[in-house]
């Protein structure tokens, strides 16, 4: 988006990104910008800091949501959307692993080693002990903290929840897939452990409390949620800020469903119109309980997807909307591109569409300005996220973010997206598709062409001058290299010299 277009250009465009979802977000306005600041009230004194609950659903695709377009209905998330801001340029990493540690430290996972899932026998994974997460963050400024859901960032003893600042934690070391290791009898024969639920407490080694399999796995999000409630009735009562990072397991593969979703989902549709039925209930179970704490108007609630599905993976069905691509096809946006909505009463400004570009590097950052715990963010090492607050707020009109690097499962770079165009170095067309490089970089205008069909460097030779800011972009990131290597996978770091 350039600097000198109106507040009437930038609706228009805030209004596109709601007719390429299909759909109009119920219950909303999309305010011209001048007027969306002018909603925004004062940031809460230092004195009553938000609490933040941060919802993080897994695989769930762009277009999955009835206010991003998807068929099946979602009235609470619908509902939570209306009331803050919807992000339709929100930009994720390419699997569970390393959006979730963007999430968690603010940094690009190529640089912490996550840049994709860890395989069982590769040896110690996850973030080193080192990373500064957004729990260490909200722990230091005296919140108290937890996590229900999937981890997936560290599967060893010091690499726990409970070691990475969250004071409490129950669920997944790793991922949905285990559910359905046990089913195998070669896996039975390996002799490997058995996968299990685990749970913690800081100061304490996390231990295992039950077997994960395919029938625990269709309770794991009830319990999720039932722990996450009770969570928020506690701490409310301790009258104590909280930071409550919720996963929830669905729709991530195996499928498996809840007894009370299956076959009973508004649409009438497959098993996957009951997966997400199951995500909007849970949703609004939190949501209620904010409520009924008495602290709607003092809690951020962030609700986003790690990364996409759009149909594949066994997952029976999905949407990615309008976006090229799904889960195995980097770089096109159907594998980066997912949903994302913020809501504070009072302070970020209701029913908001924005196509600025937030991506899940950058809520470290964020959070803790909303917080008014900037200087917490480390400065010892680079941080890629920005802080977004001044938008979130509605005191800007636009997102410091105007570049995405977006990389590929080999940890290498696959394109950088700047404002509205896209530069593909590499791609693939599929899982069984080898990588390939662009024998010239290729150049979209997603404004436009959002499926990425249309090659504008081969239709009119006259687009080389993307390459200007993109290279910059890359040139800054391999320039920090110099002082700032990457760590790698497995890799005993204890800091920067």
């Amino acid at each position: 988006m350039s600097d000198d277009q109106t507040d009437d250009d930038k609706t228009t465009l805030s209004r596109r990104s709601v007719l390429l979802s299909g759909t109009t977000l119920a219950g909303a306005t999309l305010l011209p910008v001048s007027q969306a600041a002018a909603a925004a009230s004062d940031p809460q004194p230092n004195n009553t800091r938000p609490n933040v609950v941060f919802i993080l659903v897994d695989n769930v695709g762009w277009g999955d949501f009835g206010v991003y377009g998807g068929i099946t209905p979602t009235p609470r998330i619908d509902e939570m959307a209306s009331q803050g801001m919807r992000f339709t340029n929100y930009n994720v990493e390419i699997q569970c692993t390393p959006t979730r540690s963007a999430i968690m430290t603010g940094r690009m996972p190529v640089r912490t080693g996550n840049w994709r899932v860890p395989f069982p026998g590769e040896g110690e994974g996850g973030l080193v002990p080192w990373e500064y997460t957004i729990g260490k963050l909200f722990a230091d400024a005296g919140y108290a903290t937890a996590l229900y859901g999937k981890w997936h960032v560290g599967d060893t003893q010091g690499r726990m929840p409970n070691d990475m600042g969250f004071d409490e934690w129950w669920g997944l070391r790793k991922s949905s897939d285990e559910a359905g290791y046990s089913r195998y009898a070669l896996f039975r024969q390996l002799g490997l452990p058995t996968p299990e639920v685990w749970e913690g407490r800081r100061g304490s080694p996390s231990k295992p409390v039950e077997e994960f399999n395919l029938e625990t796995k269709r309770f794991m999000d009830e319990n999720i949620a039932k722990r996450s409630v009770e969570y928020i009735k506690r701490q409310a009562a301790l009258k104590k800020p909280f930071f409550l990072y919720v996963g929830f397991t669905q729709v991530h593969p195996p499928i498996t469903v809840h007894p009370d979703f299956d076959g009973k989902s508004p649409a009438r549709g497959g098993f996957y119109a009951d997966l997400i039925g199951e995500l909007d209930f849970r949703t609004g179970q939190i949501l209620d309980a904010i409520k009924a704490a008495g602290i709607e108007g003092d809690t951020i609630v962030v609700f986003s997807s790690d990364n996409t599905t759009g149909g594949v993976v066994g997952a029976g069905g999905g949407s990615n909307g309008p976006w090229r691509g799904n889960f195995f096809t980097p770089s096109f946006e159907g594998s980066y591109r997912t949903a994302a909505m913020v809501r504070w009463p009072n302070h970020v400004p209701a029913g908001i569409v924005t196509n600025e570009a937030l991506a899940s590097i950058d809520w470290l950052p964020t959070l803790a300005a909303l917080a008014g715990e900037s200087k917490r963010v480390p400065t010892d090492r680079p941080i890629d996220g920005v802080d977004a607050s001044p938008l979130l707020l509605g005191k800007s009109p636009q997102s410091p973010r105007d570049a995405v690097m977006l990389f590929g499962p080999d940890g290498e770079l696959m394109s950088v997206k700047w404002r509205t165009i896209k530069v593909v170095f590499r791609y693939t067309e599929g899982i069984e598709k080898p990588i390939g490089t662009a024998y010239l970089p290729i150049v979209y205008d997603l404004s436009s062409d959002p499926g990425e069909t249309t090659n504008l460097w081969e239709l009119t030779m006259d687009m080389g001058w993307t390459y200007a800011p993109v290279l910059k972009t890359v040139a800054e990131y391999t320039k920090s290299l110099e002082q700032f290597p990457n760590i790698k996978p497995g890799q005993k770091f204890a800091g920067y010299k």
